[in-house]
Order: C-alpha cells, then structure tokens, then sequence
C-alpha cells in the first residue's frame, strides 16, 4: 500500500482508515479547543493567568493513564463501540465547560475532558484490524499523522468560529463537542470491527494487561507504575507555583498512590490464576516488547511534544527574529507529523526487518538532537533550520516505526500495547518538560539525545523482530482462536 492507494475509494478497507482518522481528527480537535481561545476566555470571564494555566495543565492531566484504561477497553468490547463511548461521553465535559459559570465547573469539566486525548489509541486499535501485516505501518502513520492534525486546525479555525462565525468562545467550544457527539453516532453505523466476515481476538479482562510469565508481571508493574506516578510531577509543578494549596496537593498525592496500588492489583488478580494455570507456548510474548515500544515512544513521541513548546522560543532567542518567523521555524515538528509518520511506517513496511527501521530512525533521533544541541548563534540560519528539519524528520517518523510494530506483540492485546506506548509518549513530555526548567536550550536537546542513545541500546539488544511481520495474515495463537471462537 502507498500514497496512491488513499484515493482508491471503492476499497473498504482505505474508507474504513478515513473514517477513523477522521474521528480520531475530531477528539484532537476537542482535546485543543481551548488553548486558541485563551486571552478571550480571560477577558469575557475574568480569569487570571495562573488559573488560564491550571487548566491548561488538567487538559493534559489524565490523558496519561485513561490511554492505558481505553486501550484496554479496545481488546475487550471493540474499537468501534470504544471510540462510540469516548465521543459520545467527552461531549458532556466539552458542553460543560463550553458554558461553565464558575472556575470550579471549568477546571473539573476541562479535567475530564483530558481523556478525550485517548482518540489515538482506539484508531491505532481499529487500523490495525482493517490492514494487513504488510501494510500495517503505512495505515497506522496515515492515521495518526492526519488525526494528530486537529490540534493544528483547532488552532486555526476556533478563533474564525468564535469571533466571526458564532461570535462567542462558549457557541464556538459547544459546536466542536456536538460535531464529536454526531460523529460518534455516525461511527456507530459506518464501520465494522474489522472487514466483514472476520472475527477479532477478544482479551480476557479488560481491568489489566496479559503477560505470560512471572518475570513480565514484574515488569507490567514496574511500567505501569510511572503511568499514574507521573502526574506527581504535575502536582509538584502546580504546587511550586502557589496555584494550589500544600494540604491540597497532599490529598492528590494520595489519590495517585492509591490509583497506582489500584492498577497493581489489577494486574496481580487478571495475571497470577493465567500463570499459575500456565500460558501456552503459542501465545507468549516477552513483555520487554512493550517495554521497549514505550521507550521508544518518549523519545519520538513525548520529545516532539516538549520541543514544540520551546523551539519559537529558542529560534527567537538564538537568533533574534521576531516571534512570526521564530513560530514559522519552530512548526517543523507539527507540521512534518502526517508525511513523514506516514513514511516512517511505510519505510517499516518495506525494509528487510521493522526492528532495522526502527533502530535507524532511532539512531537518527540521537544524532539530530545532538545537533541541535550545538547550534548556536553564530551558525548560518539556513543550517540550523535544515538540522531542525532533519531531526523532526526522524522524530516524527520514529512515531510511524513504533506503531508499525505494536499489532506484532500480541493480537488480542493490541489495544493495551497501543495504551501503554500512547501513555509514555506523555509521560516522556511531562519528564522532559519538567526538566527543561532547569535547563539551558542546549543542555535540553542533548540529555534528549542522550536517552534516544540509550532507548538505541535498549531495543538493540532486548526488541524482537516479530513473527510474521510481512505475512499475508496476523499470527493468532491457540488461545487467540479459542477466544474467537467464543470461549472465553
């Protein structure tokens, strides 16, 4: 499959990969309703900037683990009836924040608007059924790549919609979750798990992730546990700034512990009877997969995220452009997302190994921050602006060979893969995002350098080029089929 193949229409598989893109294009679309439209909320409403910034932070704050939970719902019930659930329930907090008369109502509808963020996990989900093993990767950085762009148009058209269109932020915030709500129910009717006729692996529980020996459980938990533990890091940052109370993010620090114990014994009572039973020798995998997709993703993934926030600021600083030019060349990352994502999987679909791809992009992640480390202002512009190319190209396109590899890990599980690693690309923004406030721009890019090298070291020696990566069909294992065919 190819750039071509996107216009050929009469396949139901290329109109199944619009569909969902479009809905996953929708919730980024939602999930970024609000930053375009900052300084007229302040205005209208009269809040103040350090309030403006709390919810900025709780428009991010559970998107982190609630991927993990959505992903597991995909293996359970679907993606279509999961990316259903996700519109139809994110247009509630979005109406209500749209219309929201107090800071309080805000700040709890925008908290849990946060999880409308999990769109990218159920799309990677439902491609992964519709395509093929060869075609896998170019599918999965088509649709993240063109999704991932709702954030861009939010940005462009909120401020049309709410100042010349509909002439309020609430009218011009409410349309976007009744576009989601609509699209929902559209999504419900338009698309099938799956081409017709097949059957998907279903997961046994949907309350934790399978693992097929006692030394992954170890690991499960250990990668689980930073999932919720990271949004300390956001409590701590809010708290250190006087935007809460030190009682107040004592009470938070103990809701994240005991939503990390929560998620613990989930995996402990979904994993130790699977164990103690014994896994068939068909249907392991070894954990350090995943664990390796989630490190790659923070390097790929969480690095774009923490380097779009600074680069206009970095290329008005070195260089002393004015802030039109620096947000020119600081867009590299965003707008490069959908091509090069897209060839990021299509180069995996094509090259004699995933795990070769992979480990070629993540090389090149390595070397293009350390060069960006070392621009400076004595450098000619045009050479700093083709070493931030170069590096968004192999950034974003690692994205494409991360993803091309998650369907390979375990079939009925690919939700959960797609969860765990969609997690860590935010838990990789908000760790890097906390650090850059101790940082100089250089130091930034290089320690981002320094753990791409070492996430190159990690999937060089603990990533398996999966099973049929380039076959015609999935593999399935015997318990796969048995859960097909309804014995679970």
């Amino acid at each position: 499959m190819g750039w071509a193949d996107l216009l050929a229409f009469g396949r139901p598989d290329v109109i199944a990969l619009h569909k969902t893109w479009i809905a996953f294009f929708i919730t980024f679309y939602v999930w970024f309703n609000m930053a375009p439209l900052a300084s007229t909320i302040m205005k209208e409403t009269g809040l103040t900037l350090d309030q403006l910034k709390i919810l900025a932070i709780c428009n991010v704050a559970l998107t982190v683990p609630m991927r993990v939970v959505v992903g597991m719902l995909c293996d359970r019930i679907g993606p279509r009836k999961t990316f259903c659930i996700v519109m139809w329930a994110m247009s509630i907090p979005c109406m209500m924040f749209a219309f929201a008369s107090t800071f309080t109502e805000m700040l709890i509808s925008r908290l849990i608007l946060s999880a409308v963020g999990t769109g990218f996990v159920v799309g990677i989900a439902m491609t992964s059924l519709w395509f093929k093993p060869r075609d896998a990767g170019f599918a999965q950085g088509v649709e993240a790549g063109l999704g991932n762009w709702g954030s861009s148009l939010a940005a462009i058209t909120m401020p049309i919609l709410a100042l010349t269109v509909l002439g309020s932020w609430r009218w011009a915030i409410a349309s976007s979750g009744v576009v989601m709500f609509l699209y929902g129910a559209y999504y419900w009717f338009a698309i099938t798990d799956g081409p017709a006729g097949t059957a998907r692996p279903i997961a046994r529980k949907a309350q934790a992730i399978e693992v097929s020996t006692w030394g992954d459980l170890v690991q499960a938990i250990l990668w689980t546990i930073p999932i919720w533990g990271v949004l300390s890091l956001l409590v701590r940052m809010v708290t250190k700034k006087g935007y809460i109370t030190a009682d107040l993010s004592y009470i938070l620090y103990a809701v994240i512990a005991i939503m990390v114990l929560y998620q613990i014994f989930g995996l402990l009572k979904v994993n130790i009877p699977i164990l103690k039973k014994g896994v068939p020798e068909d249907d392991r995998y070894r954990f350090t997969q995943v664990g390796t997709l989630n490190a790659s993703y923070v390097v790929t993934f969480g690095a774009e995220l923490a380097v779009i926030s600074m680069l206009p600021m970095f290329f008005q600083k070195t260089f002393e452009m004015t802030p039109v030019m620096a947000g020119l060349f600081g867009s590299m990352f965003a707008v490069l997302n959908f091509f090069s994502r897209a060839l990021g999987g299509y180069i995996s679909d094509r090259m004699p190994t995933r795990k070769q791809a992979h480990l070629i992009y993540l090389a090149g992640v390595t070397g293009g921050f350390v060069l960006m480390g070392l621009i400076s202002a004595e450098w000619p512009l045009i050479m700093a602006v083709m070493v931030v190319f170069i590096c968004a190209m192999f950034v974003t396109g690692g994205c494409g060979t991360t993803f091309a590899l998650i369907p390979f890990v375990k079939r009925r599980i690919t939700g959960n893969v797609a969860g765990y690693a969609g997690a860590y690309g935010n838990v990789g923004a908000v760790v890097y995002t906390s650090a850059y406030v101790t940082l100089t721009d250089s130091q930034f890019f290089l320690m981002i350098g320094a753990t791409a090298a070492l996430t190159f070291v990690y999937c060089l020696f603990f990533m398996k080029e999966p099973e049929g990566a380039f076959a015609k069909e999935y593999k399935l294992s015997s318990v796969d089929r048995e859960m097909m065919a309804g014995g679970h």
